[in-house]
């Protein structure tokens, strides 16, 4: 792993993190009325904290475009997931938490997970699938649950409804990611023209946009703690099944390799969801900052 990708990779996480944080600062007095409508994102433009946290996780995500330029998918995701630890540290700041065994126990797993993950598994390039069969069967596979889960949200929005948003999201960001590199390589062969004449742009700003919304109304009607965690968690998962899939990332699968590849992906996952029950953590929704509201919950 070259020095400049892990330095891409953890500014994209750094701004990631905080950007998180700030949406979901403003995302809680939002109206209940706007839930899963792309009529949220205009009210949140309105408030210039969340602005400003959208600024960031845009430029998180032109890092992590860069990074993923630069190295496998397989490489770069589990570094993006670091993004927690930056939230943590913004939101520590906010509240004044120490950090406590609970916090110093998810960060060493989710540090230790990443690097097992990476030492194991080795993630190197190989060629790619060109069969689009195989691309859209990963993708649709994705697709399709990150649906679901937003469909059996869509009926729970204040009890298990948060987790499964953020989940859904973290999935078509993961698709995101990889449709980005494949957009990347597109770019690189064919210019600005075989960017534009391929659906994988298009299907990045469907992604990204779409997971926006998502995440948005995950923060509204929930604290950061119960939605950045699935967030997290799932987006380096999808990224990597992609990865692998279709993009032609290749890991070690000898049985010691991809035994402790299991157990760095399931450290990384213990970790995150440590470290986004922080008591640190913002409690969001439920529990209004001092002062006035930012919007007026109808």
């Amino acid at each position: 792993m070259s020095v400049l990708v892990l330095l891409l990779a953890v500014g994209a996480a750094c701004c990631l993190g905080l950007g998180f944080v700030l949406q979901q600062n403003a995302a809680q007095h939002a109206p209940l009325g706007d839930f899963l409508s792309f009529r949220l994102l205009l009210d949140l433009m309105r408030i210039p904290r969340w602005l400003g946290g959208l600024a960031l996780m845009v430029a998180g995500m032109v890092l992590g475009a860069i990074t993923l330029g630069k190295g496998e998918i397989s490489l770069v995701e589990p570094l993006l997931a670091t993004n927690l630890l930056f939230a943590l540290a913004l939101s520590r700041y906010q509240t004044g938490q120490p950090l406590g065994r609970q916090g110093w126990a998810g960060l060493l797993l989710l540090a230790g997970g990443v690097s097992a993950f990476i030492t194991a598994g080795e993630p190197r390039a190989g060629t790619a699938v060109t069969d689009p069969l195989r691309h859209w069967l990963i993708i649709g596979a994705v697709v399709g649950a990150a649906l679901l889960m937003t469909m059996c949200a869509k009926r729970s929005r204040l009890s298990g409804g948060p987790v499964l948003l953020a989940l859904a999201a973290g999935l078509l960001y993961g698709v995101q990611d990889a449709l980005t590199r494949v957009s990347g390589i597109r770019f690189s062969d064919g210019g600005l023209t075989g960017l534009l004449t391929g659906w994988q742009p298009y299907g990045v700003v469907a992604c990204g946009v779409t997971g926006l919304v998502l995440v948005q109304s995950a923060f509204e009607t929930a604290p950061l703690r119960m939605s950045l965690p699935a967030l997290t968690a799932a987006e380096p998962l999808a990224g990597i099944l992609c990865g692998v899939g279709f993009l032609g990332d290749r890991l070690r699968t000898d049985t010691g390799a991809l035994a402790w590849e299991a157990a760095g992906l399931a450290a990384v996952v213990a970790g995150i969801v440590l470290l986004g029950l922080h008591p640190a953590m913002p409690c969001g929704a439920g529990e209004t900052e001092r002062g006035t509201p930012d919007l007026q919950r109808r």
